[in-house]
């Protein structure tokens, strides 16, 4: 059997083994248990850093934009689907907002309410990631001529900017101004999340390894030299920030899902700082890495260190310790420790198959002895 089969049937029997256990944890455990929330949560920050890491780790554009992408998938699936019945609440300041439709209720009328549902609300996704990959187009073509921390430094304005429209009253009926966005249909459990972002990843997986992500891979290493082989720098480096962004809306619309309400307070330049976070510890330029990292970054901040803000943990209570705060101080001296150790992160630039491939060099190594 051929490395490249082995590896694919390694990767395909970790998958299958990780989704049997999310459908597992979903038909044992209340959709409102700690478990259900961490995956859900750790999936959606899977795919933001996923996307961050297309742009930073494979092309080498160091962007912080990313919040404001999610900002504007979340606020698009918000707005298209509360159902029209309840908008008169949601906008109870702005006469019932300027929207009166809701794309759910709309594939509903003639597809069937469950199924309706579904696709109204991954309709609603999709469009968030369209208009997100709509403003990276607009805004990339003054920025993308920037490079390195002044790119860094437009997108997050942008992003900031970004929020701050959001939250202007004049915008209300559309945005509900300052006061949250609810009442909009979510999945309860984790297993949709799953399955959708395994769906996306898998997307940019094939994108990375297709000619596009080689151009990707040679605008990081030396940008003169891949200008040299005839790669169209601005085009390539457009069509990956375009790309990005496009999946970071959709994650900003998941996240919407997860939260249950939408303000534009969260998506500040701190969530952007912990993606990036994620994706360093990770490794820039893995997949893998970014996925490891988004589990257990948030499995610790969300569940393992909990007890350290409410004065017991691991079976030791200490009030004048643990208090609250205490939990973020444990975790930057983890992160710290991670980041002094591992200076390419978990997964470095390898890959889950790539494990196979240490496993047969150690083999034969031993053979060789």
């Amino acid at each position: 059997m051929t490395m490249t089969r082995k590896k694919t049937i390694f990767t395909a029997a970790v998958l299958v083994i990780l989704l049997a256990a999310c459908i597992a944890v979903d038909l044992t455990l209340p959709s409102y248990h700690i478990v259900v929330t961490v995956i859900k949560k750790a999936t959606v920050y899977s795919l933001v850093a996923v996307s961050m890491n297309l742009l930073n780790g494979f092309t080498g554009l160091f962007s912080l934009g990313q919040a404001g992408f999610m900002l504007l998938g979340a606020y698009s699936y918000g707005v298209l689907t509360i159902p029209v019945a309840k908008r008169a609440g949601v906008y109870q300041y702005f006469d019932g907002g300027a929207i009166q439709f809701s794309i759910p209720e709309i594939f509903s009328s003639f597809m069937g309410e469950t199924v309706g549902t579904v696709v109204g609300m991954l309709t609603a996704l999709l469009i968030g990631g369209l208009l997100a990959a709509l403003m990276a187009y607009l805004i990339g073509l003054p920025v993308l001529r920037l490079k390195s921390d002044y790119l860094a430094i437009a997108t997050l304005g942008f992003a900031e900017i970004l929020r701050a429209f959001f939250q202007w009253n004049a915008l209300g009926p559309i945005t509900n101004g300052s006061n949250l966005l609810k009442s909009y249909p979510t999945f309860s459990h984790a297993t949709p999340y799953v399955v959708m972002v395994g769906l996306m990843i898998a997307m940019i997986l094939l994108l990375i390894n297709s000619t596009y992500g080689r151009a990707f891979k040679a605008i990081r290493d030396d940008e003169v030299a891949a200008e040299a082989m005839g790669i169209n720098l601005a085009h390539h480096k457009r069509m990956a920030f375009i790309i990005s962004s496009f999946f970071a809306g959709i994650g900003g619309g998941m996240m919407a899902m997860y939260m249950g309400t939408i303000a534009a307070a969260p998506f500040k330049s701190t969530l952007t700082y912990e993606i990036l976070l994620i994706v360093v510890i990770g490794g820039i330029g893995s997949i893998t890495g970014s996925i490891l990292a988004s589990f257990l970054y948030i499995f610790s901040a969300e569940w393992l260190l909990r007890g350290l803000d409410s004065g017991k943990f691991l079976f030791i209570e200490a009030p004048a310790v643990f208090k609250n705060g205490f939990r973020m101080v444990v975790l930057s001296m983890i992160i710290m420790v991670i980041v002094l150790f591992f200076r390419k992160g978990i997964m470095g630039d390898k890959e889950l198959p790539d494990l196979l491939d240490r496993r047969s060099k150690k083999r034969g190594k031993e053979a060789a002895k």
